[in-house]
């Protein structure tokens, strides 16, 4: 019998590639989104589908009721850091309230296996790089703060109630399959952002921030594909035996300022990109790299997508076969 998997926020980024991974390696998959983020489009073929927020109690509870699951991947919550700054209040209902909803109904329906979508923001400026999962704790946004709040929640969850949970804190998803990639209103990431200025929907590329003590003065990140991401995910899947929580870093322990993605990614797509100096944004750390050395040596994690230049190459080819739909379809309209 098929493995039956809930995935909230499965019509967003990680969200949809990591069901449509489940899905391509046999198993059942039903999604949860409110679609106020996520696009109704990015649901993978194949997947059951319930337009619904996880705070609404009775809502989840009744399609939990529906059919037994053998594990929920949570990825559903407010994620812009700069927002995460300046109004706090919705990330704490988001991201702590109406997820403590969901984690008690998923309690209730003695649902065992419990993954979570952390971040690398738990940790705020690093006083070691890479860094490990026991790196102090100190977020420098309400984003991370949230999430840290929901981390410890789930810690205290698993030893009371007998639920495995894993969480992964990810550093810098990027990258696309060629069903999935990058789509959030209003862009925040760096690839689609470059993309945008690559192809005339926005003037030019900006650098937040020249002056972090880094080697060109630009933010350091740790990017890693979000289909190596959905592999870890379904790693921890296998593993999950045991009641109680554990944590790992997502990243691949290499990291690439701001300054030479903007690069890469010229050489790569062929195109120049015109780039403009501006300020800090609040909530940006200087650097985030992740050691991955216990997700490798516990799970047998082996990043097989996340070489930058394929990252870009994919991200590059989702973005195109976008911007040929989209002509395409105008072209229709016109006749």
């Amino acid at each position: 019998m098929k493995q039956r998997v809930l995935v909230t926020g499965g019509a967003g980024y990680v969200g949809s590639v990591c069901s449509e991974e489940l899905l391509r390696q046999g198993y059942e998959v039903t999604i949860v989104d409110d679609l106020s983020t996520g696009h109704r489009r990015a649901v993978p073929q194949g997947a059951e589908f319930f337009e619904l927020d996880i705070g609404d109690a009775a809502g989840i509870r009744k399609v939990l009721a529906a059919k037994p699951y053998d594990a929920v991947f949570h990825f559903a919550a407010k994620a812009l850091i700069p927002e995460s700054v300046t109004n706090p209040a919705l990330f704490y209902q988001v991201n702590v309230v109406a997820a403590t909803t969901l984690i008690d109904a998923v309690r209730d329906a003695a649902i065992k296996r419990f993954i979570f979508s952390s971040t690398a923001a738990v940790y705020g400026d690093p006083v070691e790089v890479p860094i490990p999962e026991d790196h102090p704790k100190a977020p420098v946004n309400a984003y991370g703060e949230t999430k840290l709040a929901y981390e410890r929640l789930l810690t205290w969850y698993g030893k009371a109630y007998g639920i495995s949970v894993c969480a992964f804190r990810y550093f810098n998803a990027s990258g696309a399959t060629l069903a999935h990639g990058e789509e959030h209103e209003p862009e925040t990431h760096i690839l689609p952002i470059l993309f945008e200025a690559a192809v005339g929907e926005r003037e030019f590329f900006t650098i937040y921030g020249s002056d972090y003590p880094t080697p060109d003065g630009s933010c350091v990140r740790d990017y890693v594909h979000v289909l190596d991401i959905a592999q870890a995910h379904i790693l921890a899947l296998g593993k999950m035996d045991t009641p109680g929580f554990s944590v790992y870093n997502i990243g691949l322990g290499k990291s690439f300022s701001v300054r030479e993605v903007h690069t890469r990614v010229e050489k790569i797509i062929g195109r120049k990109i015109s780039i403009r100096e501006g300020s800090r944004r609040a909530g940006d750390p200087a650097v985030l790299c992740a050691s991955p050395r216990r997700l490798m040596s516990e799970l047998g994690w082996r990043p097989q997508h996340s070489d930058l230049d394929h990252i870009i190459e994919t991200a590059w080819a989702w973005k195109m076969r976008g911007q040929a739909g989209s002509l395409s379809a105008a072209a229709a309209r016109k006749s």
